[in-house]
């Protein structure tokens, strides 16, 4: 037997304004039964097919140090640059700036100040899988 993943968890000091900015940056959606409201302590995301949940929890201490765990995004439908550029205007600021112009990545912090890392669109890189390709 094994065990699948239900959801990420993430702990928040606004677990409903998490959601919101996270649902804009991912282009997903909150469940319309059980709508995501100012002062709900439990704010959940979902994907558009529903099967990838990101759920944030208010939780009263902050963050004091790197996160363990960590969303590594690729954009699908713009350029590795483009996709910072729009989060930074989106309220994420700029935490460590390691792309080179063959590969590397942006880690740019939540409003809540968790890091995440914006990839290469798959675009921009060689396949990886081609050599799988019979």
């Amino acid at each position: 037997m094994t065990s699948r993943i239900s959801h990420t968890t993430v702990d928040s000091h606004d677990a409903h304004a998490q959601s919101h900015w996270w649902s804009e940056v991912l282009g997903w959606s909150q469940d319309p039964k059980d709508p995501n409201l100012p002062g709900h302590e439990e704010c959940m995301i979902f994907s558009p097919d529903g099967r990838q949940r990101v759920l944030f929890i208010e939780v009263p201490e902050g963050k004091t140090t790197k996160n363990r765990l960590h969303l590594d995004l690729t954009p699908t439908d713009r350029t590795r640059d483009e996709e910072v550029e729009r989060l930074l205007a989106h309220g994420a600021t700029m935490h460590q700036d390691l792309r080179k112009p063959d590969g590397g990545w942006a880690t740019l912090l939540d409003p809540e100040g968790n890091e995440f890392c914006i990839l290469r669109s798959e675009s921009e890189r060689p396949d990886n899988y081609a050599h799988l390709v019979v």
